[in-house]
């Protein structure tokens, strides 16, 4: 059974900036530059974005950790910018937790290889079945 993607144009408009980054200024730069270069890029492309927005851990409601999304995209969608030849469980792990954390449905996790830019969409499954038990009675 096929179903529909969530924020299918949005996610479109920030993989674009990602090929759009790679293709300006090409591979090997380190993570922190293909950070700001996709803060411009999404500048340009008019896409709201947050930057290393800031999400507390918390234990018993006292904070105990903290975690930086490298982008919140229009309230919806977290994305992680990675600067390596291949993702990694830790990548996975990241951003599941991300999404996990701050309630968000899909993350998107973008990484700039040597020779391309590979990205895959996240889903926090628990949160969405969650919605769909309570839609459901």
């Amino acid at each position: 059974m096929k179903q529909d993607l969530l924020y299918p144009e949005l996610s479109f408009k920030i993989v674009g900036c990602a090929y759009t980054v790679f293709n300006e200024i090409g591979a090997g730069h380190k993570e922190i530059v293909f950070h700001k270069a996709m803060e411009q890029a999404m500048k340009n492309a008019a896409i709201p974005f947050k930057s290393e927005l800031y999400y507390p851990v918390k234990f018993k409601s006292v904070t105990v950790g903290k975690n930086f999304f490298d982008f919140l995209v229009d309230d919806k969608i977290v994305v992680e910018i990675k600067s390596a030849d291949r993702f990694t469980k830790t990548n996975f792990d990241q951003i599941l937790n991300y999404l996990t954390v701050s309630n968000y449905k899909l993350g998107l996790l973008i990484c700039f290889t040597r020779t391309e830019v590979k990205f895959k969409r996240i889903l926090n499954i628990e949160l969405l079945n969650k919605e769909k038990q309570q839609s459901n009675p």
